[in-house]
C-alpha cells in the first residue's frame, strides 16, 4: 500500500518564513546547521532525529503529529494560531483534515466502499487518494445532491435492531459539534482501534464523545476525540435479510415496559416511591 503523504519539510519551511526568519538566523535558533535544515525542508531527510523533532515542535508550540500529517499551508491563520495556542482542534474533525475522494467520469462524486478487509488500510490511507482510488465504488440513486457519502460494513449485534453485517452509507461530518447528542454514526478511531457504529454524543468540555449501542446490553463509553480519524452521519443502510415479525413475547415484554414507566410516573406525582425490587 502506498504511504500516507507527510508534510514536514514543507511545513518548516512555511512556519519558518511565516515568522520572516532566514534559513541561517532559524538554523542558529534551533541549535542545528544550515545544511541540515536545508535538508529537511526540501525533503531530503526522511527520518529526523527524535532531538530535532522536539527542537522543532517545541520552537513552533506544534505537535510532532501535526507538523507530519496537515499540510499547514492550507489551514488558514485563525486555526493555526489556535494550534500555537495549543488548541489542538480535534473536536472539530476535519477543520484540519484533508478528505480524500474519487469522482467518475462526469466529475461527480462516487461513493466507495470500505469492506472488512480494508478496515486495517483505510486507519493509514484515509486521507491518501491513491488509497481511496483503490476502493470498491458504487453510484447510488436518491442521495442527497451536497455532501460526501461512503458505504461502511457492520460488525456485531450492538446495533441491533440494525442487521449484523448490513452495509450504512453515511455522510462525512465536517464539523463534529454540529452533531446532535445521539446522532448514529460510523466513527474511524486511530491507531489499532476498530470502526464503531454508535449513537454519538459530543462532549465538547471534555474534548470526549460518548458512544452508546442501540442494543441495550451493551453499555456507553467514551473515548478521546483525539483517538478519532474521521465521522460519518447515519443516512441508510442495506441489509439481504429481512426483519423479524416482533414475537408475542417480545410484545408482551414492550407492553409490560410502557405500563411500569406510566406506573412510575403516577406514583412519583402521588409522592409514592416505587419499589423496583419487586418488579
Amino acid at each position: 500500500m502506498t504511504s500516507a503523504k507527510l508534510f514536514f519539510g514543507s511545513n518548516i519551511r512555511f512556519l519558518r518564513e511565516r515568522r520572516k526568519l532566514t534559513q541561517e538566523d532559524f538554523a542558529e535558533q534551533l541549535g542545528v546547521t544550515r545544511v541540515k535544515l536545508a535538508a529537511i525542508e526540501a525533503g531530503r531527510t526522511e527520518n529526523p532525529s527524535a532531538v530535532d523533532l522536539i527542537k522543532f515542535s517545541d520552537f513552533f508550540g506544534l505537535s510532532i503529529d501535526n507538523l507530519f500529517r496537515i499540510d499547514l499551508r492550507g489551514v488558514g491563520e485563525l486555526p493555526l494560531r489556535e494550534l500555537e495556542a495549543g488548541n489542538e482542534l480535534y473536536i472539530k474533525g476535519t477543520n484540519l483534515r484533508v478528505l480524500a475522494i474519487s469522482t467518475d467520469k462526469a466529475n461527480k462524486e462516487n461513493v466507495e466502499y470500505v469492506p472488512v478487509k480494508a478496515k486495517a488500510g483505510y486507519r493509514s490511507g484515509y486521507a491518501n487518494p491513491e488509497f481511496i482510488a483503490s476502493l470498491p465504488k458504487f453510484s447510488v440513486p436518491g442521495l442527497p445532491q451536497t455532501g460526501t457519502f461512503r458505504m461502511f460494513p457492520t460488525t456485531g449485534d450492538s446495533m441491533l435492531p440494525v442487521p449484523e453485517g448490513a452495509d450504512v452509507i453515511c455522510r462525512y461530518v465536517e464539523d463534529w459539534t454540529a452533531i446532535k447528542p445521539g446522532t448514529l454514526c460510523i466513527v474511524i478511531l486511530d491507531g489499532e482501534q476498530d470502526f464503531v457504529f454508535k449513537k454519538v454524543t459530543v462532549l465538547p468540555e471534555e474534548n470526549k464523545m460518548l458512544l452508546e449501542s442501540l442494543n441495550r446490553a451493551y453499555e456507553p463509553y467514551e473515548i478521546s476525540a483525539g483517538d478519532v480519524l474521521e465521522i460519518w452521519k447515519f443516512h441508510s443502510y442495506f441489509s439481504k435479510d429481512v426483519p423479524e415479525r416482533v414475537s408475542e413475547v417480545q410484545h408482551i415484554s414492550q407492553t409490560m415496559d410502557t405500563i411500569l414507566k406510566q406506573l412510575n410516573m403516577i406514583q412519583e406525582k402521588i409522592g409514592i416511591i416505587p419499589d423496583n425490587s419487586r418488579i
